[in-house]
C-alpha cells in the first residue's frame, strides 16, 4: 500500500508539474530606461516628443493607424507642438501645416463621390489602410495594433515600447523562426513548441510579425540630437506615452493641488479639535 501511495503521489506530482513545463518561456524583463515624464513632478519634453512624432510620422505610420488622436491634439497644452501665442491649437499655424501633409479621405458634398483633400487641425490621424483586410494582407497576415494608447495598454508602456523596438537579435541556436516572423525576447509569447534544445533553457520572448523597424540614422532629427537606434526608440516610446495620456500634466497638477488642499484642512481640523476639547475631560 505504501509503494502504491508514493507512485500516485508521484505521478499526481508529474501532472501538476507538466503546465509548469509547458508554460515555459515568457517575456524577457524588460529594460531600465529612465522617462523624464515619470513621478509625480515628471513632465513631457516638448523637443522629445518633436522628435518621437517624427519617428511615428517617418516610420511607424505606414503600418500603424492613431484612430484616437486628431491633428489638433499635437497643439494642445503639453504637447509637442503647443505655443502659448495660439491657446487654441485649431489656431497653431506649425499643427495647420503637419495636417495638410496628409490626405485625408472624404465625401464631394455635392457630387457625393470619395474624395482626397488636405487634412485640417480638426481631422483625425488617417489609417494606412482603408479596412483591417487591407491591412493584413499588407503585413503577411498580422494585424498592425492601433497605438493611440499603447504605452497604457502594456505593462511598462514606455519601457516595454523601448525594449521591444531595440531588443530584435539573432534567434539563439535551437528555436526555429517560421517564415515572416521575427525574434524578440521582449515580445509576449512561449517558443517552446519551436525549440529543439533542453526543455529547461527554453528561451524568454516571442515571434512577432513586424521586422526591425527603426535603425541608426534612419530619421534624422532636427535639433541635432544624434539619431542612434535607442534615441529613436526612447523618444518614439515618449510620443505614444503622450499620445495615450495627453492630459498627464493636468492631472498631476490637479492631483497636486488637491493634496496640498487636503493637507491644510486636516491642519486646519486638527487644531479646532484641539481647541474646542481643551478643557473636555476625556
Amino acid at each position: 500500500m505504501l509503494r502504491k501511495g508514493i507512485a500516485l503521489a508521484a505521478f499526481g506530482l508529474a501532472i501538476l508539474a507538466a503546465p509548469a513545463a509547458l508554460a515555459a518561456g515568457g517575456a524577457a524583463p524588460v529594460k531600465h530606461v529612465e522617462f523624464g515624464f515619470e513621478g509625480p513632478f515628471g513632465k513631457f519634453d516638448q523637443a522629445q516628443l518633436q522628435r518621437g512624432y517624427k519617428v511615428y510620422r517617418e516610420v511607424c505610420s505606414a503600418c500603424h493607424s492613431m484612430d484616437l488622436m486628431y491633428f489638433r491634439n499635437l497643439g494642445q497644452k503639453g504637447g509637442p507642438f503647443f505655443d502659448p501665442k495660439y491657446p487654441n491649437p485649431n489656431d497653431n499655424p506649425y499643427v495647420k501645416s503637419i495636417a495638410a501633409e496628409y490626405q485625408i479621405k472624404d465625401i464631394d458634398s455635392e457630387t457625393g463621390d470619395v474624395i482626397e483633400r488636405p487634412g485640417t487641425s480638426a481631422d483625425r490621424f488617417p489609417s494606412p489602410f482603408p479596412n483591417e483586410p487591407a491591412a493584413r494582407a499588407s503585413n503577411g497576415g498580422a494585424m498592425p495594433p492601433d497605438l493611440s494608447v499603447m504605452a497604457k495598454a502594456r505593462h511598462h508602456g514606455p519601457q516595454y515600447i523601448y525594449s521591444l523596438l531595440t531588443g530584435y537579435q539573432d534567434p539563439p541556436a535551437g528555436l526555429k523562426v517560421g517564415v515572416g516572423q521575427h525574434y524578440n525576447p521582449f515580445m509576449a509569447g512561449d517558443v517552446t513548441a519551436s525549440w529543439s534544445g533542453p526543455h529547461d533553457k527554453v528561451p524568454p520572448g516571442g515571434f512577432i510579425a513586424m521586422a526591425p523597424p527603426l535603425s541608426a540614422g534612419q530619421v534624422s532629427f532636427d535639433d541635432g540630437t544624434k539619431s542612434t537606434l535607442e534615441n529613436q526608440a526612447k523618444d518614439v516610446a515618449a510620443f505614444l506615452a503622450w499620445a495615450s495620456e495627453p492630459k498627464m500634466q493636468e492631472r498631476k497638477a490637479f492631483g497636486m493641488a488637491a493634496m496640498i488642499y487636503l493637507l491644510i484642512f486636516a491642519g486646519l481640523l486638527y487644531v479646532s479639535y484641539r481647541k474646542i476639547w481643551k478643557n473636555v475631560a476625556h
